[in-house]
């Protein structure tokens, strides 16, 4: 009978989007792998032709029910009893407590979490953000000390994690690059003739896409000719932006607004300049793909997202919520498009040499004790 491990997220999506690959070097080393979200009927039609199975789990990514979550504790832990995997490997805050909990409850001895950011349970930007932050970082720290490893993506969190007493100084952990990025699926493709600015991303605040309608509001005044798109949509997430502020930015005309997209490569090639002026991140992996594809790059000087730019190589790194910087920085390459290639050509290097996926998902085989060569 083979060893099993179970993957743990918080939507199905991103079991395919993030984790497909990574499921897939579980394979290829003899492991069953079952995969565990909420409901949803596309993602596990494709996981099972990959040879994953597919466990749906009552987890509500965004919800603060504590008789919802407790039910989730307790599917988990039955589940885990009943197919008795030999790894647990979750990411995102809830369900990584939860998974953790559950796991330790029906006597996993290998559990592994990857913290991929703080999210609004960190973000204490209202009254109704500091109480869940409160009773997350409660349930987070005694969750984490049951972990085996703890697994993040980029330094500033790690330290983020212990500064604030969820993980001690002696917990083993790993820090890798992001997810990584399959740099043979997003690979260059010829600059468009005009400039063009792309943004990806769920429709939140902390994503910064309040400041990049804002920037291209501004932009559009003085350039006309000029085009910014923006790929996303609007989620359950406290933070999302509304509907009507978004049929306002649609009707203002200053941003064209593609919607959700299964696919990204096109609208990436179709556009020059890559930006995202998030306030916080792990790895954000739309910056990693548009890195591949040989795009410039304009983020923000904050953890996870200045991990990616060596800046006036392959981009700039501004202030988190400065419109004005993130302006400046995208008039600059309106006034000289003649540095887009050159930039591209930086960006792909780095993605190649620092995170591509195989690379990346070696990293994680390696610090889960599991056989790589």
């Amino acid at each position: 009978m083979k060893d099993k491990i179970f993957v743990v997220a918080s939507y199905a999506d991103s079991l395919i989007n993030f984790r497909l690959q990574l499921m897939q070097e579980f394979l290829k080393r003899d492991f069953e792998v079952v995969a565990l979200a909420p409901h949803d009927l596309d993602v596990k039609k494709i996981l099972e032709t990959k040879n994953i199975r597919f466990i749906d789990i009552p987890l509500q990514r965004n919800g603060t029910n504590p008789l919802k979550d407790i039910k989730l504790l307790i599917a988990l832990r039955n589940i885990f009893r009943k197919e008795k995997p030999s790894i647990v490997f979750s990411y995102t805050i809830k369900p990584v407590v939860y998974a953790s909990l559950a796991a330790q409850l029906a006597g996993i001895s290998q559990i592994y979490s990857l913290m991929t950011g703080t999210g609004y349970a960190f973000s204490n930007h209202n009254l109704k953000s500091k109480l869940i932050g409160k009773i997350a970082r409660k349930l987070l720290k005694t969750a984490l000390s049951q972990n085996t490893k703890v697994f993040f993506q980029n330094p500033d969190n790690l330290a983020f994690f212990i500064k604030e007493n969820l993980i001690t100084s002696q917990k083993p952990v790993a820090i890798f690059n992001g997810s990584g990025v399959d740099c043979q699926a997003f690979y260059p493709a010829p600059q468009p003739a005009d400039v063009s600015f792309l943004m990806i991303a769920r429709l939140l605040y902390c994503k910064g896409v309040c400041e990049y309608v804002s920037a291209a509001a501004k932009l559009k005044k003085q350039y006309p000719h000029v085009r910014f798109k923006l790929v996303g949509w609007r989620d359950t997430n406290p933070e999302s932006v509304s509907q009507q502020e978004l049929d306002n930015w649609i009707k203002q005309g200053d941003i064209e607004f593609l919607g959700k997209l299964s696919d990204v490569r096109d609208s990436i090639a179709d556009s020059s300049v890559y930006v995202l002026p998030s306030w916080n991140e792990g790895m954000p992996r739309t910056v990693l793909e548009a890195m591949a594809m040989g795009k410039p790059i304009i983020t923000t000087d904050t953890p996870g997202c200045k991990e990616t730019v060596i800046p006036s190589k392959n981009g700039f790194l501004i202030p988190v919520q400065n419109v004005d910087a993130l302006y400046k920085a995208m008039a600059y390459f309106i006034l000289h498009p003649e540095k887009i290639s050159g930039m591209g050509e930086v960006s792909r290097q780095v993605a190649v040499e620092k995170y591509d996926v195989n690379k990346v998902n070696r990293s994680m085989l390696e610090a889960m004790g599991i056989r790589v060569a």
